[in-house]
């Protein structure tokens, strides 16, 4: 295991937190700065992985395909501003509905990334605005950086190598 990752939620993080869950399109909107953020990683080497929960489609309140939609946009945003996400993985359960291994602070999502791009944790960052973020990190020994919700991320760029 070689590579090295900055694991980014997302709601809060890549796109704007508004309390409660996106519902359409309309409602995404990426974050200022996180074009050029996520490029200074990716210069340094990093691989960009984004890992979500995204409950609401088990609770039936917002479509699989709209969840789809939302991270489609993001990628093409993003490409448009010249970086492009290695991957995503989000867990569409909700505990009130199923129980499962992926939800946040579950780490199956992380294990899975890891073993899929050969991912060494201890090289490995993640970037979340909850605690079950950090904590699922934790669970795979990636060092875990805490944001506020729709925090300008360049105030954290110090932090990674």
């Amino acid at each position: 295991m070689s590579e090295k990752a900055v694991f980014l939620d997302r709601d809060g993080v890549l796109n704007r937190e508004i309390g409660r869950y996106l519902h359409s399109l309309d409602e995404f909107e990426v974050l200022p700065n996180v074009a050029s953020v996520l490029r200074d990683l990716k210069t340094r080497g990093y691989l960009l992985i984004v890992i979500s929960n995204q409950g609401g489609i088990d609770k039936g309140e917002v479509a699989k395909e709209t969840v789809d939609a939302m991270f489609a946009k993001l990628d093409s945003e993003l490409r448009a501003a010249g970086v492009a996400l290695d991957a995503w993985y989000y867990c569409p359960h909700h505990p009130d509905v199923s129980a499962c291994r992926c939800r946040k602070p579950g780490s199956l999502l992380f294990e899975q990334a890891i073993a899929q791009f050969g991912i060494a944790p201890e090289k490995s960052v993640m970037i979340g605005d909850r605690e079950r973020d950090i904590e699922a990190a934790a669970k795979v020994s990636v060092r875990g950086i805490l944001v506020d919700s729709n925090q300008d991320l360049r105030t954290i760029l110090s932090l990674i190598p």
